[in-house]
């Protein structure tokens, strides 16, 4: 029998899954089957050349009339997305492509629909990219950012993987990237760090470079004292040593304080951050900044903002103590992908004054002896950013892509032996130099700054977090960043904030807060309800654009332990444009928007809810208070002004027993409802074993039943958190007790609400037994 790839090169078309992709495939593109575990589904997409140069741009076809999604670079550190139909819809510096198309291989017209992923790779000491022309044809940009390294060819540049559910063929395809490279790993292999589980404070947005130790007190003291404890903390850029240049010189570039050719001039804190403005070698400044944080406001983990190259101009070349660290002076070459797109300003000053780069071999040196510092300090973890700006000094280095996981190595290597909890943030990171060298970081920042003063960044910034999720959410947990409380946008990003399953941290200035809108966040004991996956849009929005479009909302979707949950949102009205080169408002005044959510947006609901499960649910939504049992199948309407947001808890209906049903819903105040809802079991009153939930269902509601009835099952809930416990119920229940304590409960014949108090647990992260009678 002879068994037909599924993706293959016929007569100058690229075929996937009987479905053409590409028409007029140039005789220099080689196309080569997967071959192993998780690869036999993929082909890799490769290339010659008759000449050896260090940037190649390869044509690999012609696409027309098929929606796709991208990821790409619109400026050095960053990715959005963007949707096109053609191949000159492609941007430069697009790392991810998704491409949507049906297999009429035998003519049917309700044949499956085919989703596609083009992942352009890293080979040897070359980068892959693809781009578009604007003969619609698809290129491939290969290069190795040092003129000195040079190839004619590369046979793995772009991988291929295809199937039905575009969300398991993403990761089906990173993982099996992973199994062929075998130089980074996938985010479900990655040690998780514990501050993602508490809420925190970043002093970036309340300080800027003028943070103090007197700033730090205040921020934790103020946010304490409203009932809301961060138990995270993030000193960013403005603790360390810096110096180098004249802030009068016209070609120094200052923006929100941060002086972008300055330099590291020593691995200890500034004169802000010592005790009485002096460094006492017995007890540093640092150490009595933190030993307060951690004693007097119960803060857990602290971090640390330090740049990948030391500061972003790198270390001072002559600077006493840095001569071990062999640092030179560099003058960073953009990639031209990146320089077709925005330029950056921190890059316009580098170029002029040049980076103090630190040998590739003393690096982790570097990195070892400040993480060391910053441990007997009792720091415990670091936010390293302005990552991508090593992928600009690769010449001499044998590139890019070898200098990028020399740095990359090295810096793993020194925060697994300084901070055992895989303490790090990757922040200013987007490119996959860097991401497919990663095998330990598993954090990542997903988009852009939330810019508090600028318009045009709120909604953007969601809907960029959400579709870079698509991709990066593969190598780690994305961060959706900080945020202000006290804010015209608050709610919206605080909304995202809970289906994101990120840490959830602010950069309130002290004394502007929103506590009415954090404690819907933040649990008095400072935890937060996570969702437990990297928040993604919906199948429905994957290849619609709602940020540009005029029409379409965007829905993120996540699951808790026993429910799933969906988040709307108006992002319309602002995006990055490729003529203005920057983020803009397109629409200042964006129309009222309408759309439908159903319990299937939930991607994994049918495995969250068991094998027998009939597809009915309950559905809270948030800001409406409204409760729904929505039949299998059916959808709920939704509409929304821009800037508004609805979150909608779904939970599956469990059928306890004849006309009995019953589903959890959890804290009704919190943002993440059924983030509360820990473990959920039936208990049978008969002579039945006790029932995991496993999403049986009954449709019939019953009548009412005699108040003096025999309980038939006890539902056994674990709980975190307090105030109002909702949960639904065809059936007013007989009796409900919190910790073995009979409780007050209401009930509402008409929706089945049953509705009791949780009081303020005296333990952390406290689980409260609950059984409901029924």
């Amino acid at each position: 029998m002879t068994v037909t790839p599924k993706i293959s090169i016929n007569d100058g078309n690229l075929v996937v899954h009987g479905k053409t992709i590409l028409t007029g495939v140039p005789d220099n593109i080689v196309l080569t089957p997967g071959s192993g575990v998780g690869l036999v589904t993929g082909a890799f997409i490769g290339a010659t050349a008759s000449d050896s140069k260090s940037l190649h741009v390869f044509p690999v076809g012609t696409l027309e009339g098929l929606r796709f999604m991208c990821c790409f670079r619109f400026k050095l550190w960053w990715m959005t997305q963007r949707m096109g139909m053609y191949g000159k819809d492609v941007p430069l510096e697009t790392q991810f492509m998704l491409v949507e198309s049906k297999d009429n291989s035998d003519g049917e017209t309700d044949a499956p629909t085919i989703y596609t992923v083009f992942l352009p790779l890293l080979e040897g000491q070359f980068r892959a990219v693809l781009q578009g022309n604007d003969n619609n044809e698809l290129e491939i940009c290969l290069e190795s950012g040092d003129n000195a390294v040079e190839t004619n060819q590369g046979l793995c540049l772009l991988y291929m993987h295809a199937g039905t559910n575009p969300f398991e063929v993403i990761n089906q395809s990173i993982k099996a990237v992973e199994k062929h490279m075998q130089t980074f790993h996938h985010r479900e292999k990655k040690k998780l760090p514990s501050f993602l589980d508490w809420f925190g404070w970043c002093t970036w947005d309340a300080f800027y470079t003028d943070v103090t130790a007197e700033g730090v007190h205040e921020g934790l003291k103020s946010l304490s004292q409203g009932g809301t404890p961060p138990r995270f903390l993030i000193i960013d850029d403005g603790w360390q040593q810096i110096g180098g240049l004249d802030s009068n010189d016209n070609n120094c570039v200052v923006q929100e304080g941060a002086q972008f050719a300055n330099r590291l001039t020593g691995l200890k804190e500034n004169a802000k951050f010592q005790k009485n403005g002096k460094n006492d070698d017995h007890v540093p400044g640092l150490k009595l900044v933190v030993d307060e944080a951690k004693k007097h406001h119960n803060v857990k983990n602290v971090y640390v903002w330090h740049a990948l190259a030391g500061y972003w101009g790198g270390v001072q070349p002559n600077g006493t103590g840095m001569e071990p660290y062999d640092p030179k002076l560099a003058y960073p070459v953009q990639s031209p992908g990146v320089t077709g797109n925005q330029p950056d300003i921190v890059m316009d000053s580098l170029a002029v004054h040049g980076l103090g780069l630190v040998h590739p071999k003393k690096v982790f040196d570097f990195y070892n002896e400040l993480h060391a510092y910053l441990a007997s300090c009792g720091v415990d973890g670091v936010k390293v950013d302005v990552q991508n700006i090593i992928e600009t000094l690769g010449a001499g280095h044998g590139g890019r892509v070898s200098l990028t996981r020399s740095y990359v190595q090295a810096l793993e290597a020194s925060i697994a032996r300084n901070f055992p909890e895989n303490s790090c943030i990757a922040c200013m990171c987007h490119n996959t130099d860097g991401l497919y060298s990663a095998k330990q970081t598993a954090v990542v920042r997903a988009s852009d700054d939330f810019y508090p003063r600028d318009p045009a960044s709120h909604t953007i910034h969601i809907s960029s977090v959400a579709y870079n999720t698509l991709f990066l959410g593969e190598f780690m947990q994305p961060d959706w960043d900080m945020f202000h409380s006290l804010h015209p946008a608050a709610d919206y990003h605080a909304a995202a904030r809970a289906v994101g399953g990120c840490p959830i941290y602010v950069s309130d200035k002290p004394g502007n807060h929103n506590f009415e809108l954090l404690k819907k966040l933040v649990l008095p004991d400072g935890s937060v309800l996570r969702a437990k996956l990297p928040g993604r849009p919906t199948h429905d929005c994957l290849f619609v654009d709602p940020a540009r479009d005029g029409i379409s909302l965007l829905k993120v979707w996540n699951v808790n332990k026993c429910a799933g949950m969906v988040g709307v949102f108006n992002c319309q009205g602002a995006g990055w444009c490729k003529v203005a080169k920057k983020t803009r408002i397109h629409d200042s005044s964006p129309g009222t928007l309408s759309g439908s959510i159903q319990a299937t947006d939930v991607d994994s609901i049918a495995q969250l809810a068991g094998p027998d499960w009939n597809g009915e649910t309950i559905v809270y939504a948030y800001r409406s208070g409204e409760l729904i049992r929505l039949p299998k199948g059916a959808s709920l309407p939704v509409t929304l002004k821009v800037l508004e947001y609805e979150l909608f808890h779904i939970c599956p209906l469990k059928e306890v027993a004849a006309n009995i049903s019953f589903a959890p819903i959890g804290l009704l105040s919190m943002f993440n409802t059924g983030g509360a809802v820990e473990e959920f079991e039936v208990r049978l009153s008969s002579d039945k074993k006790p029932e995991l939930f496993d999403g049986e269902v009954s449709s019939n509601l019953s009548t009412p039943p005699s108040e003096n009835r025999s309980s038939v099952a006890t539902i056994a809930l674990k709980v975190r958190g307090c105030g109002c416990f909702g949960a639904y119920s065809s059936q007013r229940p007989l009796k409900c007790t919190v910790e073995n304590v009979e409780t007050d409960f209401d009930y509402d014949n008409n929706t089945g609400l049953l509705t009791l108090s949780i009081p303020v647990p005296e333990q952390e992260m406290y689980r409260w037994p609950m059984e409901i009678q029924v």
